[in-house]
């Protein structure tokens, strides 16, 4: 009985110890999900704290290397201010603005219609295009634009402009009618005598050594060509003194086929206009060929050797009179009053006669006045 009271206690403890565990084991699965939120809780507010913290010592260093940057400011502001003291500062360079249209006007002058800003970084095609209008403002200005050497025909035409090496077309036009009164064909000069057309060609200068270039290439026209002036650039070439320049004015202007006659005016205006920054004669030709058609070439030779004759000169320019000056990126560089600059304008435009002492009808028409023959004062 006593064995019987005894397993009775030690079964009712087990069962008391049992539901014990039970209990405390509800208890910790109960505490677990509550216990997991509040770590879920803490980790969001962790979270959620970084971004603030991070955009707090953004804030700082920002104030920090603003601080820095007004104390170098200062400095630098500071040594400027004791270097201005020591030295000043350059005087700003005076920029000449060309005139939206010619002021000075001068009878037959027709002025730019618009300003245009060259040429800075000017595109090709805006080369092109300025070239272009420069060229039909001339054509415009000088409309009997025509070559100034008097010729009757091809032969006349080479040798003159072989003559007007060095010389003005003024003065071969005053020596060539007692030449060719002389010496009227090839066959003539060929066979003349060199002292006595060293002592005709006296005035034009280097008399001697264009004797031996005129009496060469009519033996020359003589001998290989029957004497006929060629109409081909590669046989004009060959004639003694005869150059590419020479060659152009022939082929153009007696056998009207285009070419540029790159001259010292046709060089130096090309250049102060910036259609090309070439030095040499057979280069600033392409150059200035490739801005324009080839049926244009004779014609514009024309108007850029008489604008530069007439007003835009290498010494100084009438820029005050100049009909294309908005067009021209070197307006300024001569005299820019209109007044002055209308008295430094030469042959027609300044009221003088030519070059040419038989110049055609248009340009008498225009107003020209034939040039004075040798001698006539």
């Amino acid at each position: 009985m006593g064995s019987t009271k005894k397993a009775a206690s030690a079964k009712k403890a087990a069962s008391a110890k049992k539901a014990a565990s039970a209990k405390k084991a509800a208890s910790a699965k109960k505490a677990a999900p509550a216990k997991k939120a509040a770590s879920a809780k803490k980790a969001a507010s962790a979270k959620k704290a970084a971004p603030a913290k991070k955009a707090a010592s953004a804030k700082k260093a920002a104030s920090r290397t603003s601080a820095a940057g007004k104390a170098a400011a200062g400095k630098a502001a500071k040594g400027a201010s004791k270097s201005a003291g020591v030295r000043k500062a350059p005087a700003a360079k005076k920029v000449v603005v060309a005139p939206k249209k010619a002021t000075a006007r001068v009878k037959g002058t027709a002025p730019a219609k618009a300003v245009v800003h060259p040429p800075g970084d000017e595109s090709p095609t805006a080369l092109v295009r300025r070239a272009r209008r420069i060229n039909r403002e001339l054509a415009e200005v000088f409309p009997y634009a025509h070559p100034e050497l008097d010729f009757a025909d091809p032969f006349q035409l080479v040798v003159a402009t072989v003559l007007s090496a060095q010389t003005t077309d003024l003065r071969v036009n005053q020596t060539t009618p007692a030449l060719f009164a002389t010496y009227p064909t090839p066959e003539d000069l060929a066979a003349a005598n060199p002292e006595e057309v060293e002592e005709i060609l006296r005035p034009t200068g280097f008399f001697r050594a264009k004797t031996k270039s005129v009496i060469g290439l009519s033996k020359a026209l003589v001998e290989e060509f029957g004497g006929e002036v060629p109409g081909r650039l590669e046989d004009l070439v060959k004639l003694p003194g005869v150059g590419r320049k020479t060659a152009f004015v022939v082929l153009g202007n007696a056998f009207g086929r285009p070419g540029i006659t790159v001259d010292t005016h046709f060089q130096r205006l090309v250049r102060r206009w910036q259609w090309t920054g070439e030095t040499d004669p057979d280069k600033i030709e392409a150059a200035v060929g490739a801005l324009f058609p080839k049926s244009d070439w004779t014609d514009l030779s024309h108007h850029v050797i008489w604008h530069g004759r007439r007003i835009c000169h290498a010494r100084k320019p009438a820029c005050g009179a100049c009909p294309i000056a908005p067009l021209c990126p070197a307006y300024g560089e001569g005299e820019t009053d209109p007044e002055k600059a209308k008295k430094l304008l030469k042959y027609e435009k300044g009221g003088f006669p030519g070059q040419r002492l038989n110049p055609p009808q248009a340009y008498l028409d225009a107003g020209g006045k034939p040039a004075p023959p040798l001698g006539a004062g």
